[in-house]
């Protein structure tokens, strides 16, 4: 397994390192509130300063049969998240300075409301490919990174495209207090059928060990997973807190997938001159699926971006996860 994870306990030579990234996350979140990966925070909130609505021939009150995936800031001061709770899938992902964003995907219910809502990622592109059209809903993005987003087989939802869709709250200091109301993009749940990740859900696969929880580590920020048995479900820490929505309630997972994956360099840099790393989620690799209370050590493999990923035992066998909501937490392989 890769060195960024760890079963049961915190290692100590990482904990004695937290001192260390304080300061850099401290720096690396001061630049984000400040909006370090926007192309210029005008009137759209969108990088473009104007209005895109119609740059794509789709209107944001249409239809779709495709998901809806947020980005969700998630610095200490975003939190608690609102609507996470309702997502089908949520990605972590790391971003610049060692820090972490969230991706979630929604298909069977939609909330009244999601947030707070950041910018898009190169990385976003790619994984977002499984899926047919989606509508991606988020904040900013680099200027050089949106002519891809333009080009890439997606709806594209913006505060400048869609602003009736999107508000600014009240508990919150900006930049992180921006809410979606999902209902604006897409009026109906697009349902499971759109859900084309590849993954399957069923009873446990044979084999694995008891766990009782698992720690992902970034540079400067880390997820715990820890098993509930009254809830049947791994609750979820974020930073060595736990996670909550807004109304309260435990965020918790019936799967936690940690994906070995490759995070190099990107072309993209904020503007302290941070790369923003790229996460690739083509290829194969090594991963461990928690469900039930039990981690169980598999392969992954996604042979093209428009291919969901298949998740599979020593011998090949398709390994299924627990109904529910399913976290990704990709971590660098070693």
């Amino acid at each position: 397994m890769g060195p960024v994870a760890t079963v049961g306990r915190e290692r100590g030579a990482r904990g004695r390192r937290a001192a260390t990234t304080a300061l850099l996350a401290a720096t690396v979140a001061a630049a984000l509130a400040a909006g370090c990966t926007t192309g210029g925070g005008g009137p759209g909130d969108d990088g473009r300063g104007t209005s895109r609505q119609s740059e794509q021939g789709t209107s944001p009150s249409a239809t779709g049969s495709s998901v809806l995936a947020v980005k969700l800031d998630n610095a200490a001061a975003a939190r608690p998240h609102t609507g996470l709770d309702a997502a089908d899938i949520v990605y972590a992902e790391q971003v610049e300075g060692g820090l972490s964003r969230l991706m979630a995907v929604y298909a069977t219910q939609l909330p009244k409301t999601v947030g707070p809502v950041r910018s898009a990622r190169e990385s976003d592109l790619e994984l977002l490919r499984q899926f047919d059209r989606p509508t991606l809903a988020f904040s900013g993005a680099q200027k050089k990174l949106l002519p891809l987003i333009d080009e890439a087989p997606l709806r594209a939802e913006t505060p400048g495209s869609a602003p009736g869709a999107y508000f600014r709250g009240s508990g919150k200091p900006a930049p992180h207090n921006l809410y979606l109301r999902p209902e604006r993009l897409v009026p109906e749940e697009p349902g499971q059928a759109a859900l084309t990740t590849g993954f399957r859900y069923g009873s446990a696969p044979a084999g694995g060990t008891a766990a009782t929880s698992q720690t992902v580590r970034y540079p400067a920020a880390r997820f715990t997973f820890t098993w509930s048995d009254s809830q049947d479900r791994w609750l979820v820490g974020m930073d060595g807190a736990p996670a909550t929505t807004a109304a309260g309630k435990r965020v918790a997972a019936a799967t936690v997938v940690v994906q070995y994956v490759k995070v190099r360099e990107s072309a993209f840099r904020d503007f302290l001159g941070n790369n923003t790393p790229y996460t690739e989620t083509v290829g194969s690799g090594k991963a461990r699926v928690l469900r039930d209370g039990r981690a169980y050590d598999v392969s992954w493999n996604r042979e093209d971006a428009s291919d969901g990923t298949a998740f599979t035992t020593g011998d090949g066998t398709p390994v299924n996860f627990a109904k529910g909501q399913v976290w990704v937490v990709y971590a660098k392989a070693s």
